[in-house]
């Protein structure tokens, strides 16, 4: 039985990132949605956030922050998202849940699903490392996210995954 994975829908090709562009899609997401194993997911988009919509970012860039009530998700134009990210944050983790998911392939830098680094929240494109709200919840779950920079390294910890699930 093939596992299932969690993808940012902008991974996929479809046109639902902040601007109203894709970020795919790749030939190996391609392939496994063949296989029947992805689940896709925009958690912004999910959490109730039109496209296009006004950029955002979380000021010290840190998903965990916010799920702590420590810090918000704020727009260009000074909205408050949070709202929004914390709810398609869940969305995902149900996902999770629902489908046994341990492995997540989420949008490198997205305040949403960024696995590594974030950008700072002062809209200047400066980066620090942290996650987005998504990635920091399901990480939190025991999830195992990755970005479309690691595809090679997600497949093989899907590998690893399938092997021990036997």
């Amino acid at each position: 039985m093939s596992s299932k994975v969690l993808v940012s829908r902008c991974l996929l090709g479809h046109r639902v990132r902040y601007d109203g562009g894709a970020s795919g899609p790749y030939d190996l997401l391609t392939q496994w949605l063949s296989e029947g194993r992805v689940i896709a997911l925009c958690p912004e988009v999910a959490g109730g956030l039109p496209t296009p919509r006004a950029a955002a970012e979380i000021p010290g860039g840190q998903g965990t922050e916010v799920l702590n009530g420590r810090a918000a998700v704020m727009t260009t134009g000074g909205e408050d998202v949070t709202e929004a990210f914390i709810s398609g944050a869940h969305q995902a983790l149900a996902l999770v849940r629902q489908h046994g998911i341990g492995l997540a392939i989420l949008k490198a830098n997205s305040p949403s699903c960024g696995n590594r680094l974030t950008y700072d929240g002062r809209f200047s494109g400066t980066k620090v490392a942290g996650q987005g709200v998504t990635a920091a919840l399901l990480s939190a779950a025991g999830v195992q996210v990755f970005s479309e920079l690691e595809l090679a390294e997600a497949a093989e910890a899907l590998a690893l995954l399938e092997k021990h699930a036997l």
